[in-house]
C-alpha cells in the first residue's frame, strides 16, 4: 500500500513539474473539441399521435372487421414508401432545391432515415419527424420538422378515408367486369357440355351411362367371386362330412331291414315247399318273386344291414342344394363376364369421346368454381362498402398535434462541451505524465535506490530564496489563471448555447 501511495505521489509530482505542458495540451484539445461540437448541426424532432377507431359492432357482426385492420396496417407500413416521401418533400421546404430525379432520390433516402411511424397500441400511432441543418437555420429547421409530421398526418388521412372509398368503387367495378366475362365463358361451356351429352348419352359418365354400367357389372362380378368361393368351401365341407357318415345304422340283436324281410320270405317259401306245393303253384311263384325283390334290396343295403341313417339323408339333401347354388353362381359369373367384355369393347372402341367428355366437364367445373368465388367476393366487398359509407367504421382523430420543438433533440451540446473539457484536462495530465516517464530523473531517493540497486546515503534539499519563491508564486497565479480560463470559455459557450435555444423557442 505504501509503494502505491508513493507511486501516486511521484506521478503527481511529475505532472506538476510539467504543468505548463499539461495546460497547453488541455487548451489545444479543448479548443479543437469545442470547435468540432460547434460544427455538429442541431436536429429538431417533432412528434404527433393519432388515434384510429376501427372497432364497429356492425362490421364485426357481418365478419368484415378484420379487413379494416389489415388496411390500416398496410397504410402504416407503406406510409414511408417512396411515393409518400416524395409528397412530403414536394409539400415542404425540402423540395425547394430539388430539381432532378437524382436529387429527389437522394432527398427521399435522407428523409426515410428521419421519419418513423410506430404503432404504440392497436389503435394508437406515433409519427416522428426529424429536421437538421447547420448555420443559423435552427428556427427554420424546428418548423420544418413540424411540417414534415403534419404532412404525414395528411397522407394518413387521405389514404385511410378519402382514398378508401374511391378504391372500393374501382374494385367493385373491376369485379363486376370480371364477373360478366366469366359468366359469358360459363354459359358457353355449359352449352357445349349439354350438346355433347345429348349426342353421346351412353358414353357420358353419369346415371345409366356406359361407364356406370361397366362399374356396376364389375362390382357385381366381384361379389359373385366371393360367393363362389364361399359356396365351393361349403360344398367341400359337406363332401367331407358325407365321406365320414354311414348310409345305414346297424342295431345289434335286432334283425330288420331288407335282409330281415328276405330271411322271413325264404322261410315262408321253405314252408310252402314242405307242404308239397310245387313251383308252379301261384303262392310259390309269388313267394319266389318276393324273395328275388328282397334279395336285390338286401344287396343294396350292404353287408352289415341295419336301418337307413337320417343324418346321411339330410347331408345328401344339403349337398344337392349347395351344388344347385354353385351351378347358379357359375352361370351368373359367366353371364357377367360376357357383359363386362361387351361393355369394355364398347368403351375402348370410342376413347376419344370419353376423353372429350372428361375435358369438357373439367373446364366447366373450373369456370364454375371461379365464377362462384368471384360472386362471393363481390358481394362481400359490396356489403363492406355499404357499411363503411353508412356507419363510417374508421374514425380518425389527432390526439397530440405535431409539436414545435423548443430546443434541439440532438446533439446534447451542453453535455458535449463539458465532456470536451474533461477530456482536455485528462489529455493534458496524460501528456505530462508520459513525458515524465521518458525522463531519466528520479523524484525520490527510494525511486533512485530501486532503480540502481545501490543504497542511497543521503539527499540535498533545495534551497529557495525569497526572489525564487516570489517568481514561483507569480507562475502559480498565471497557471491558475490559464486553468480557470478553460472553465470561463466553457461557461461562455454554455451561455451562447442557452441564448440560441431561447431564440428558437
Amino acid at each position: 500500500m505504501t509503494n502505491i501511495y508513493e507511486e501516486v505521489r511521484i506521478a503527481l509530482h511529475g505532472i506538476w513539474i510539467r504543468r505548463w505542458i499539461a495546460l497547453g495540451i488541455a487548451w489545444g484539445v479543448c479548443m479543437l473539441g469545442w470547435l468540432v461540437v460547434a460544427m455538429v448541426p442541431n436536429s429538431y424532432e417533432s412528434k404527433a399521435r393519432i388515434f384510429v377507431q376501427i372497432d364497429d359492432v356492425l362490421a364485426d357482426q357481418i365478419g368484415i372487421g378484420g379487413d379494416r385492420k389489415r388496411d390500416i396496417e398496410r397504410v402504416r407500413q407503406t406510409l414511408t414508401s417512396t411515393v409518400n416521401l416524395e409528397k412530403v418533400i414536394r409539400a415542404t421546404r425540402l423540395g425547394d432545391k430539388v430539381t432532378t430525379d437524382k436529387q429527389m432520390q437522394s432527398a427521399v433516402g435522407s428523409l426515410s432515415k428521419h421519419v418513423t411511424v410506430v404503432s404504440q397500441q392497436d389503435n394508437l400511432f406515433e409519427i416522428t419527424g426529424v429536421a437538421s441543418g447547420g448555420g443559423n437555420n435552427d428556427g427554420v429547421n424546428a418548423k420544418l420538422s413540424q411540417d414534415i409530421v403534419q404532412k404525414m398526418i395528411d397522407i394518413f388521412r387521405e389514404e385511410n378515408l378519402a382514398g378508401g372509398r374511391g378504391e372500393m368503387t374501382d374494385t367493385l367495378a373491376f369485379m363486376d367486369q370480371q364477373l360478366s366475362d366469366r359468366k359469358k365463358l360459363l354459359d358457353a361451356a355449359e352449352l357445349k357440355r349439354t350438346e355433347f351429352e345429348s349426342r353421346n348419352a351412353d358414353m357420358i359418365p353419369g346415371s345409366g351411362s356406359l361407364t356406370t354400367r361397366l362399374e356396376a357389372a364389375r362390382g357385381e362380378m366381384r361379389d359373385i367371386d366371393s360367393n363362389l368361393l364361399a359356396a365351393q368351401s361349403a360344398l367341400a365341407s359337406i363332401n367331407g362330412q358325407l365321406s365320414g357318415t354311414p348310409q345305414s345304422i346297424a342295431i345289434p340283436g335286432v334283425q330288420g331291414g331288407a335282409k330281415g324281410a328276405l330271411a322271413q320270405a325264404q322261410s315262408d317259401l321253405g314252408s310252402m315247399r314242405a307242404r308239397g306245393l310245387t313251383d308252379s303253384h301261384p303262392d310259390v311263384i309269388a313267394a319266389k318273386a318276393q324273395v328275388a325283390n328282397l334279395q336285390r334290396s338286401a344287396n343294396a343295403e350292404g353287408p352289415g344291414g341295419g336301418t337307413p341313417n337320417p343324418a346321411y339323408s339330410s347331408l345328401i339333401s344339403i349337398k344337392a342344394d349347395r351344388e344347385a347354388s354353385l351351378v347358379a353362381l357359375q352361370s351368373r359369373k359367366a353371364s357377367l363376364q360376357a357383359e363386362v367384355a361387351r361393355l369394355s369393347a364398347q368403351q375402348y372402341g370410342e376413347p376419344a369421346i370419353a376423353a372429350e367428355a372428361s375435358r369438357i366437364g373439367r373446364d366447366y367445373d373450373v369456370l364454375k368454381e371461379q365464377y362462384d368465388k368471384l360472386l362471393r367476393d363481390r358481394e362481400a366487398l359490396r356489403l363492406r362498402g355499404q357499411v363503411e359509407t353508412e356507419r363510417d367504421a374508421v374514425k380518425f382523430e389527432v390526439i397530440d398535434p405535431p409539436t414545435l420543438p423548443t430546443g434541439p433533440a440532438a446533439p446534447d451540446r451542453p453535455l458535449l462541451l463539458m465532456l470536451v473539457l474533461i477530456v482536455g484536462i485528462g489529455a493534458g495530465c496524460g501528456g505530462a505524465f508520459a513525458l515524465g516517464q521518458l525522463k531519466s530523473a528520479y523524484s525520490t531517493t527510494g525511486q533512485l535506490e530501486r532503480a540502481t540497486g545501490l543504497p542511497v546515503l543521503g539527499s540535498v534539499s533545495e534551497a529557495i530564496t525569497h526572489a525564487t519563491r516570489a517568481a514561483r508564486m507569480r507562475q502559480l497565479k498565471w497557471f491558475a489563471g490559464g486553468f480557470a480560463g478553460l472553465f470561463v470559455v466553457l461557461f461562455v459557450l454554455l451561455g451562447v448555447e442557452m441564448l440560441k435555444r431561447g431564440m428558437v423557442a
